[in-house]
């Protein structure tokens, strides 16, 4: 066909104007460039969000019951629980605050008081830790603030809780001596260095708790947004479920925000490459004016010539985004393969850099280029299809 004919002639490098076969090709790159950086930026933020999501999901609970001022869980709504929803795991939890005595030095935290098998099934963390045995007597620290306590497993430890008893004339805190069986590690600072971990019966003991009283229970579900739905219908009023999500929204819509953000603003590298398919297309229309009035006035269609450099855009903008896709790929290869880029574990719990592309991000970046290139095509094609052959064969 005839357009097709006219694209491969227009593509190959003229030596009499190389500047427009040179501002096709820094269009075809710039393209390439924008579709390869956004993909990478997009598969960094989305496995941060991810990362983030592992690490609050293990440590926050998937949903978490607690009782409010007037209301009351017991271990009657666990068995209830348990009965109306066997594919979920539950982890009754007390909750207390408290500091480890080591010499004159205080380490504060919070205590939680759990039924450490139950517990087991449903934190990973936990569950992957280093034990002894577990008994009423026992604590779980975390890894980071049994190095700042200076402790060791199987040795004891002090415990000073935030419940006052009385003695003699005056109000002291509860203390209470513990054997350090175990201890965890989460990836996070901010748990490793508060949580501890103890039997469930020594602290409803320190709160004055009923052995069938607790605070809340932590559920473990794979779809908890679906299921926490069901959870609400099931539990008595002054009973409230929140899941993770809820917890740490402000967090992840911050993040989103900024992935959005991030998003628009690397769109414009493809949106100023576009410009260059726009520059180099009307510069071949002003070079080539007396050919396409010779085409046109030969009887070729307005309609043909406005495809012929539609098509020629696209064919520099399309193989734009086909070489920023491979190009991606290769960054994102490497950068999983070799430590190109590595992170503080202290900070963010691994050293790896996380990445996750996931099929949206990549469809709407698609799509995006796609868009772009079609719209700077356009307005040089449709002006190439209003040239008038008579007035362009007479001035030329």
């Amino acid at each position: 066909m005839l357009f097709r004919f006219l694209i491969f002639k227009y593509l190959r490098f003229d030596k009499t104007q190389p500047f427009i076969s040179i501002t096709a090709i820094l269009a075809f790159l710039g393209v390439g460039v924008g579709v390869m950086v956004l993909i990478v930026a997009m598969a960094i933020m989305e496995g941060m969000i991810k990362h983030f999501e592992d690490r609050l999901f293990v440590m926050n609970y998937p949903i978490t019951l607690f009782a409010s001022s007037y209301g009351k869980v017991d271990s009657a709504l666990l068995k209830d629980l348990e009965s109306k929803f066997p594919n979920l795991s539950f982890s009754p939890y007390i909750r207390s605050q408290g500091a480890i005595k080591v010499g004159g030095n205080l380490n504060a935290g919070l205590i939680y008081g759990i039924v450490w098998d139950k517990e087991m099934a449903i934190n990973k963390v936990l569950r992957e830790g280093k034990f002894s045995s577990l008994n009423e007597n026992s604590i779980v620290l975390g890894e980071k603030l049994l190095a700042n306590s200076n402790l060791a497993l199987n040795s004891k430890a002090t415990l000073i809780f935030t419940q006052l008893q009385a003695s003699g004339m005056s109000l002291i805190p509860q203390m209470k001596r513990f054997d350090i069986s175990g201890s965890f590690s989460s990836g996070l600072n901010s748990y490793d260095s508060s949580y501890m971990y103890v039997d469930i019966k020594m602290l409803q003991k320190v709160k004055g708790f009923k052995s069938n009283i607790y605070d809340g229970i932590h559920i473990y579900s794979l779809n908890p947004m679906e299921d926490i739905k069901a959870i609400k219908d099931s539990i008595p009023s002054g009973v409230n479920a929140v899941g993770w999500w809820q917890q740490n929204g402000n967090f992840f819509s911050a993040i989103a925000m900024e992935k959005r953000a991030l998003f628009i603003v690397l769109m414009l590298i493809i949106i100023m490459a576009a410009l260059n398919i726009i520059s180099s297309l009307m510069m071949v229309i002003m070079t080539r004016r007396r050919e396409i009035a010779l085409l046109l006035s030969l009887g070729v269609s307005k309609r043909e010539i406005k495809k012929t450099f539609f098509w020629l855009g696209n064919t520099i903008g399309f193989s734009g985004i086909i070489f920023g896709l491979v190009l991606a790929f290769i960054v994102l290869v490497l950068l999983s393969t070799f430590p190109i880029i590595s992170l503080p574990a202290d900070v963010y719990g691994s050293s790896k850099l996380p990445l996750y592309l996931s099929p949206l991000d990549i469809t709407m970046t698609i799509f995006g280029a796609i868009l772009v290139v079609i719209i700077s095509s356009y307005y040089p094609a449709f002006n190439a299809s209003k040239i008038n052959p008579l007035t362009t064969l007479r001035s030329e």
